[in-house]
């Protein structure tokens, strides 16, 4: 199964007719160029699990540049990630290796 249908599974797992009309997942680009990937972990299992701040290729002053960077972490019930723009797949991943860690 690949990362979008994986994600797009978990999501759906989520929906329980209340969920999804006030939580989601949102994807975007941002101007580095790159991604942005944020997953509202409120009312799921995953929302009081802690998670440690992750990042390569980003300089001690946030910089972040070129396609090979990647920061994640979770802040206010929300799972968030930004990445080069060759990174969203990646994100993706990570997100779902946390969420699988976590059933096992």
């Amino acid at each position: 199964m690949s990362s979008l249908q994986e994600l797009q599974e978990w999501y759906l797992s989520q929906c329980n007719e209340d969920w999804e009309h006030s939580y989601g997942v949102s994807i975007g680009t941002i101007d580095n160029p790159g991604w942005s990937l944020e997953v509202d972990l409120s009312d799921t299992n995953m929302e009081y699990v802690s998670y440690k701040e992750y990042s390569y290729g980003v300089g001690e002053d946030g910089d972040s540049s070129g396609d090979n960077w990647l920061f994640t972490k979770v802040e206010n019930s929300k799972f968030i990630a930004y990445g080069g723009a060759r990174k969203l797949e990646e994100m993706i991943n990570t997100f779902l290796e946390w969420v699988k860690y976590q059933q096992e």
